[in-house]
């Protein structure tokens, strides 16, 4: 027997589609970014080496990045070319750098790094490869634990938030996507 899917079942798939390949949401953003070929950012790690860990509670909060597990000091580069808009050392992140792309439609946020590139500084213009540091465990990072936290988020110059939507780099990344 062939089963059809009627109007009411259709739309929710069609919405789903349309976000996930252009629409307004972070979910649209996927496949933009997928697109221009981001580089992963810690150097030596392969798309098949991640973990989605996206959704994972952060006690109140939703984690919204991925943590990139690597020796410290691994060189950490540039996913994409654009502008270092912040170098900031925070509670949290630790020391981190704020990238926004050529667009200014996505922030990219690099975070618990051991160290920044030399001369990097706010305002730069930086390549796809670059380097911006190394990995470490600054902030809220276990010590032990040495992972890059990478976030990109979507920014809305209309939008009231600081930061942007969530992007899931974990599905920018992901092989065979």
């Amino acid at each position: 027997m062939r089963a059809f899917l009627t109007g009411a079942a259709l739309a929710p798939l069609l919405l789903a589609l349309f976000l996930f390949w252009g629409g307004p949401s972070p979910v649209g953003s996927v496949a933009r970014l997928r697109e221009r070929h981001l580089l992963l950012p810690v150097e030596g790690v392969g798309a098949g080496d991640l973990r989605d860990g996206f959704a994972e509670a952060r006690g109140i909060r939703a984690h919204e990045a991925i943590d990139i597990p690597a020796r410290r000091g691994t060189p950490v580069r540039a996913v994409d070319d654009g502008v270092v808009e912040r170098l900031f050392r925070g509670a949290r992140g630790g020391l981190s750098v704020h990238q926004r792309d050529p667009t200014a439609s996505y922030r990219y946020y690099y975070a618990h790094l051991d160290a920044y590139a030399p001369g990097l500084r706010e305002g730069a213009p930086v390549r796809k490869g670059d380097l911006v540091g190394y990995v470490g465990s600054t902030g809220n990072a276990p010590k032990d634990t040495p992972h890059l936290h990478f976030a990109i988020f979507r920014l809305d110059p209309e939008s009231a938030a600081r930061h942007g939507a969530a992007v899931n780099p974990f599905l920018v990344f992901a092989p065979g996507g």
